[in-house]
């Protein structure tokens, strides 16, 4: 049975539904062959899929009603570079609580090394200044999901304000415990390098000194993923243990992405508290393409449209249209890939929220580097987002959204 809560606060609707319907797959699954066979072996695939259909009231306000297919917050999967979305966002909630003159998401941040271990970062020379911050670092995260540049922001915040923010908004299937695609194990990802904030003077405006959390963050089940995994060039024929990974449950993941575009239809103490200028930072490089990034720079081929927007586009790397946006966060890792999006058609109208997640890894042996990606991942992708798209497209709405502040200028 669906649960709705209405919560009226200075005149705004919260609505919000459980995801205890099934998503309207009917017929017609014709032309989507790859989605068609990914439905037809979940087991296989272990795929899981939220949907949330958006209608608007007379004050513009969203009314939420959500789908799931095969969902299960308690079965582990690996997050990949999904974790970096609410990294940075707590980047800038953690900012706005320091309340330092001259403290600003430009202010150069400087991070020093005091443990074999770490790597300190004094320039960046994608900035326009050369410099790194904590702003710069977000752009690199949210353009083209840069590992360093997550890594960054994870020894900024530490493991105690990271697990403990995103707890108390009521993200309870989340663990963030480590730094990504860098050699430290469980205990060096427990230490957190010493940082510096200084003016363009080189003044130090404020400096944190190196901490360790004496909290263990972990995975208790122990997970095992696949039959097997190389370490190097050494293949060892047992499952790769996941206890000391990071876990970011899908419905988190739909949770985070629907916070920061609709930070009203939730509770004040689940919402991410950013202030505007914030917030519009945060959406406008959740929807910026890497080319239209002046610093960074990011230039194709390489770095086409669709690199980071796997819904609709995910198979094809001509431009996406001017009239279609895409606000999200992809994680791509041991034949794992994810998306969580908030999906815009300005020309039509349309809007929708889609998280899915989806393992391709016939041979079950994990860092070969040999997963179906091409073949079955991103066409699965590029097939549910086209279905959904054309389902909410021919969808009657009582009122067109006025898409406001989601319209800017990149």
């Amino acid at each position: 049975m669906r649960i709705f809560l209405y919560f009226f606060t200075i005149g705004f609707l919260i609505f919000s539904c459980t995801p205890k319907q099934p998503i309207p797959f009917e017929d017609g699954l014709e032309p989507y062959p790859i989605l068609q066979r990914v439905l037809d072996s979940v087991d296989k695939y272990q795929v899981q899929i939220l949907f949330t259909r958006i209608d608007r009231n007379e004050h513009m306000n969203p009314m939420f009603e959500t789908y799931s297919f095969n969902l299960d917050d308690e079965r582990y999967f690996y997050p990949a570079s999904t974790v970096k979305l609410p990294v940075a966002i707590l980047a800038l909630e953690w900012l706005e609580e320091q309340n330092v003159d001259n403290l600003t998401l430009d202010t150069p941040m400087l991070t020093d090394s005091v443990r074999p271990s770490q790597l300190p970062a004094y320039v960046d020379n994608s900035s326009k200044d050369s410099l790194p911050s904590i702003g710069h670092y977000i752009k690199k995260i949210l353009l083209v999901s840069d590992n360093d540049a997550y890594n960054r922001l994870y020894e900024l915040l530490g493991q105690d304000y990271i697990n403990q923010k995103l707890a108390e908004k009521g993200l309870k299937h989340t663990v963030i415990n480590h730094r990504l695609s860098y050699p430290a194990n469980e205990i060096e990802n427990r230490y957190f390098n010493p940082i510096r904030f200084v003016d363009q003077s080189g003044e130090v405006i404020l400096e944190i000194p190196e901490r360790k959390t004496e909290a263990i963050y972990s995975n208790p089940e122990r997970p095992v993923i696949g039959q097997a995994y190389y370490v190097g060039d050494s293949l060892i024929k047992n499952g790769m243990e996941f206890t000391y990974k990071n876990k970011f449950a899908l419905s988190d993941l739909h949770g985070v992405v629907q916070r920061i575009i609709f930070p009203r239809s939730f509770m004040e103490d689940e919402r991410f508290h950013l202030n505007d200028e914030h917030r519009k930072f945060i959406l406008k490089y959740m929807s910026m393409l890497p080319g239209e990034s002046d610093f960074p720079r990011y230039e194709g081929p390489d770095y086409y449209d669709s690199y980071s927007k796997f819904f609709k586009f995910g198979t094809d790397k001509n431009p996406i249209p001017d009239h279609f946006r895409i606000f999200n966060k992809t994680g791509w890792a041991y034949g794992h890939l994810i998306d969580g999006s908030y999906f815009v058609d300005y020309e039509n109208g349309v809007e929708f929220f889609v998280s899915a997640i989806i393992y391709t890894n016939k041979n079950q042996t994990l860092n070969d580097d040999t997963y179906e990606t091409e073949e079955i991942g991103l066409p699965f992708f590029a097939e549910l987002g086209e279905y959904l798209y054309q389902l909410e497209l021919r969808r009657k709405k009582i009122l067109k959204p006025d898409f406001g502040e989601l319209e800017m200028e990149y």
